[in-house]
């Protein structure tokens, strides 16, 4: 499983960053490695400058052996919340589609 991160120009991306969100999506997505080709995580702050409670945004696409891609995304204060959304979002999208592919064999 490739996993590329990605951050919008209000976001300084870094090696540490990059490390900590490969680490959070192979251990949450860890079930579904086997089955899962590349990941990309897009992450961006909504209102620049500005704060909020939902201005940073994480997408995570991820793209499954004999599907089209799969797309979540949350909204939230911080990077590590939103990473954290997305992932579970992501882990219930791919229980449905896997389970659903797997009840077809």
């Amino acid at each position: 499983m490739t996993i590329q991160v990605n951050t919008d120009k209000n976001i300084e991306g870094s090696k540490n960053m990059e490390a900590y969100f490969s680490e959070k999506i192979e251990n949450g997505l860890k079930h579904f490695t086997d089955k899962i080709t590349r990941v990309e995580v897009h992450l961006s702050d909504q209102n620049a400058d500005k704060s909020g409670s939902d201005d940073i945004q994480c997408r995570i696409e991820a793209r499954v052996e004999g599907q089209k891609p799969v797309l979540v995304e949350s909204k939230e204060a911080t990077h590590e919340k939103a990473l954290n959304g997305a992932i579970d979002k992501m882990q219930a999208v791919l229980r449905k589609i896997i389970g659903k592919r797997q009840e077809k064999y």
